[in-house]
């Protein structure tokens, strides 16, 4: 089922435009003689990304934000669902067609140790999407090496080191690089600074920007921290057990969010202060999310909402738009209303 937003043509800025993916595992029988049952990773996600902005997708671990962006990556399969890059439905591209339109998508994984070879050196890394892509001459590639690490902030010695010698965050300069190397137009970055202390983290999202404004490169950015995401992205959607549940873009988000769900998260990342404790007392939630694993009907948030009622029980609301660009999934909201986080500012803060 579909988020709802309506997916008509997309407008010439929008460079990827994923329309009710769906994403579900088989999760086995339910007993000797029971139906197979099914992991519900993501279900019915819709949105757009433009060219040359941040979009964020935030939520907690199990909401699907992850297996979203593997899906647009197509790194593992869609149930169903378009995901149309650059006006063509990649969705249905398969062997060489598929390998050759990877160099316009790239991803920075959240791990970069674990996603080096630790048996190559450092420019061999990056240059293995040039090798596998045949782009350019093996002159042209060495010297693509050469000025990706720079753009990076490494040395040139850096070539020939092993992936064990460079620290966490130089580890991540040298997987964006690659990311780099075949001169795409989509990083997709999956928690690709959580492993990061926060100051190397600062230079990684800096890096990153730079690059953005420097390439017109056009990113998404799955995360868990709001406060990365707050800093870093132009519009934000917001998951939970596969479904996207508010999305608008940046500063409307953080000045009225509108979904139960992002008030939770919120509160739980504001700065202590009586704002967060009156944000906590209301909003916060407690427990697990269901098992994705044939959902319950209804809202998914409903067994963990404080303010569910009978009706979030029974019937999945739609994603619809409360204001212009601003699209929440709650039967409620209308009558609740965002929390007041004080005038001109955020929960979050600067």
């Amino acid at each position: 089922m579909s988020d709802g937003i309506n997916m008509v043509t997309p407008p010439t800025d929008v460079l990827l435009d994923v329309n009710d993916l769906v994403v579900h595992f088989p999760a086995g029988r339910r007993g000797l003689f029971g139906p197979p049952s099914k992991v519900h990773a993501v279900d019915g996600v819709s949105f757009r990304v433009r060219r040359g902005t941040t979009f964020g997708i935030v939520g907690e671990s199990g909401s699907g934000k992850s297996t979203t962006a593997q899906a647009v990556m197509r790194l593992i399969p869609s149930t169903s669902g378009q995901i149309v890059f650059g006006g063509e439905n990649i969705a249905d591209y398969r062997g060489e067609k598929l390998r050759l339109a990877r160099s316009k998508f790239q991803i920075v994984f959240q791990d970069p140790f674990s996603a080096l070879d630790p048996r190559r050196r450092a420019g061999e890394l990056i240059r293995e999407p040039l090798d596998l892509l045949g782009i350019g001459t093996s002159r042209e590639r060495d010297a693509r090496v050469r000025q990706l690490l720079a753009e990076v902030g490494l040395p040139p010695q850096a070539a020939d080191l092993f992936p064990h010698q460079f620290s966490g965050g130089q580890r991540q300069r040298l997987c964006i690089a690659r990311a780099m190397a075949p001169e795409p137009d989509l990083i997709v970055c999956d928690e690709a600074v959580s492993a990061l202390d926060v100051a190397i983290q600062a230079q990684i999202l800096n890096l990153l920007k730079k690059l953005q404004r420097e390439r017109g490169l056009t990113y998404i950015f799955i995360s868990h921290d709001l406060g990365v995401i707050q800093h870093f992205c132009d519009e934000i959607a917001v998951m939970y057990l596969g479904k996207i549940v508010e999305q608008a873009p940046a500063n409307l988000f953080f000045s009225a969010p509108m979904h139960p769900y992002s008030w939770s998260l919120i509160s739980a990342a504001a700065p202590p202060g009586p704002l967060r404790d009156r944000l906590k007392k209301n909003y916060l939630v407690k427990g697990d999310p269901p098992s994705p694993v044939d959902p319950p009907p209804g809202c998914r948030f409903a067994q963990r909402c404080p303010f569910v009622i009978e009706r979030c029980r029974a019937e999945l609301p739609s994603l619809e738009a409360q204001e212009v660009d601003h699209f929440v999934a709650c039967h409620v909201t209308a009558d609740i209303g965002p929390p007041d986080l004080g005038q001109g500012s955020t929960a979050i803060g600067e």
